[in-house]
């Protein structure tokens, strides 16, 4: 994880930077206010029911109607749904309460899941669903309705009644689009095999456009908080708040309007105006993530009435992770947006979101977008990168300069053009470097060249409503010498429909300013909006 403080980029802010005095005078005034609202700040906190589920698949053999739009189970450790009010996230439902969400979340089976289902290129089936351990679902169900009535009986007709009064019809909404027809949409209409139930993605999306509100902290000042590179390999950080920050659609200053509350601190900046370069010690970015939670909790109520359950952080640096470790509630019970996106290294799928590394190199896409037809691509594979990181040595000790059909380079020779290669590339080789996530996966979508996807535990970008095994091939690092085999496996025919298909899903990875509808920020959007309908908060003052 320390090699990768050599990924600096030239280009940090949106906005102009404040010197490091600036930043002093906020640090310093930071510690006394916490201080303060140490000893004055609420403790208490409230009852939350949270599913631990990955989206978007109905079961159609549950005696519930409960909601699951990805398409398989696998992990050990799920259960099926066990009422009609929860939406669950892929084949299943955890319901506990607030004194066992640490726990629940800090359960190595919960977070090291595989990144996708096991399903074919072509299509999705989904899975029979089955109890771990023989586990009976009667018994389970008797387990923890206490915890559902307990739930439902301290209901108060309150702002936070309210709004989670209107995030159940949004899930039974969902739900229902199963059994009805797409709603006609003058922008796009989502459908094909790229989206795990495309019916239940429009509907949710469309619910989210209607109710959901976010809440930015206001406090802190830039270039730590409120700021964020957005010409850099790390700019969807910057690029996301300052797009939420200006938003009028989704973005509320009423608190008690609010369905998530978002801390809007930049990792990148941490990094670069905090963290003592080569120094190993992340103490000083933790103290003040630390310090910048307890003057929210101290200030507001929100904080402490979920324990963070229904509050983001969003970070593109590789050390997102290790920042959320600064409090625990925030790594265990908050939705952590991050392109790192590594489930062994805790990345819990159903309540993290894994979001895409693009590299902005000018600010925006203008000149990225778009390739020539299949016919025209000639070359098999491509990848040109640097040697960082335990995979890519790999790939280039089997194949650098090995073969005319899979260009690998570590550096491309004079005159040939990186992007043109992607091009003229029917796959596009996406390595993992010093951690999981790379811009490599969003070059490659868009110049309309399939990806390659070769990791080990990673967890692609919206998984919750792409199947990307329908426009993508997934390698395992110990099949990098069969790679060749692979791709040539591939018929001519099934690859022209992934390469079809991977221009189908561009929009859902583009950067636009303003954002437009199903673009990369609203995606980003739409996978919090998933995981806060998971997420049930109640008032017990």
């Amino acid at each position: 994880m320390a090699n990768s403080s050599k990924r600096w980029g030239n280009q940090y802010a949106c906005s102009s930077s404040a010197s490091s005095m600036a930043i002093l005078l906020f640090v310093v005034p930071l510690v006394v206010v916490f201080g303060l609202v140490t000893l004055l700040g609420p403790k208490t906190s409230n009852w939350v029911l949270i599913s631990n589920s990955y989206p978007w698949l109905w079961n159609s053999q549950s005696s519930s109607p409960s909601l699951n739009l990805t398409g398989a189970s696998n992990s050990s450790s799920e259960f099926p749904p066990l009422n009609d009010d929860v939406l669950g996230l892929r084949s299943s439902v955890v319901v506990v309460d607030m004194h066992s969400i640490e726990e629940a979340h800090s359960d190595d089976s919960l977070q090291n899941r595989s990144s996708s289902p096991p399903l074919s290129i072509e299509e999705a089936v989904p899975p029979t669903l089955e109890q771990p351990n023989g586990t009976r679902r009667d018994d389970y169900a008797n387990e923890t309705q206490v915890s559902i009535v307990k739930a439902e009986g301290q209901r108060k007709n309150t702002n936070l009644g309210w709004l989670e009064a209107r995030l159940r019809r949004a899930r039974a909404a969902i739900r229902e689009a199963k059994f009805g027809n797409q709603t006609q949409d003058v922008d796009y209409i989502p459908n094909g095999p790229m989206y795990w139930k495309a019916n239940a993605f429009q509907r949710s999306y469309l619910e989210m456009e209607k109710r959901f509100k976010v809440f930015v902290y206001g406090e802190g000042e830039p270039p730590l908080f409120h700021n964020g590179p957005c010409k850099s390999i790390y700019s969807m950080e910057g690029n996301f708040i300052h797009e939420i920050e200006v938003n009028k659609q989704f973005r509320t200053h009423d608190p008690e309007k609010a369905h998530v509350f978002f801390l809007p601190f930049s990792v990148t900046m941490l990094v670069r105006f905090v963290y003592v370069r080569d120094s190993h010690d992340f103490g000083p970015i933790r103290q003040t993530v630390r310090d910048y939670v307890n003057i929210v909790s101290g200030k507001y109520s929100y904080w402490n009435r979920s324990l963070g359950a229904d509050h983001f952080m969003l970070a593109c640096h590789d050390w997102g992770p290790e920042t959320s470790n600064s409090d625990p509630h925030l790594r265990k019970n908050s939705i952590r947006v991050l392109c790192n996106a590594n489930t062994s290294e805790g990345f819990n799928p159903s309540k993290d979101v894994s979001f895409p590394e693009i590299n902005l190199q000018t600010g925006d896409t203008h000149g990225f977008l778009g390739g020539p037809s299949p016919r025209l691509r000639s070359i098999l594979a491509f990848f040109a990168g640097g040697v960082h990181g335990p995979i890519r040595p790999v790939l280039l000790e089997h194949w650098e300069n090995k073969d005319q059909d899979l260009r690998v380079h570590q550096y491309l020779p004079k005159g040939i053009s990186y992007y043109d290669m992607m091009r003229h590339s029917k796959f596009c080789l996406c390595p993992s470097g010093y951690e999981v996530a790379s811009p490599r996966v969003v070059e490659a979508i868009y110049t309309g060249c399939v990806p390659v996807l070769i990791s080990d535990h990673y967890v692609p970008p919206f998984s919750d409503v792409l199947n990307w095994k329908s426009f993508s091939v997934e390698v395992k690092v110990s099949e990098i010498p069969n790679l060749k085999n692979i791709l040539m496996s591939i018929s001519t025919k099934q690859y022209i429909r992934m390469q079809r298909r991977v221009v189908q899903v561009r929009r859902h990875f583009e950067v636009n300013s303003p954002p437009k509808r199903f673009d990369v920020f609203h995606m980003i959007l739409h996978s919090i909006w998933l995981r806060r309908l998971n997420v049930r908060v109640h008032d017990d003052q």
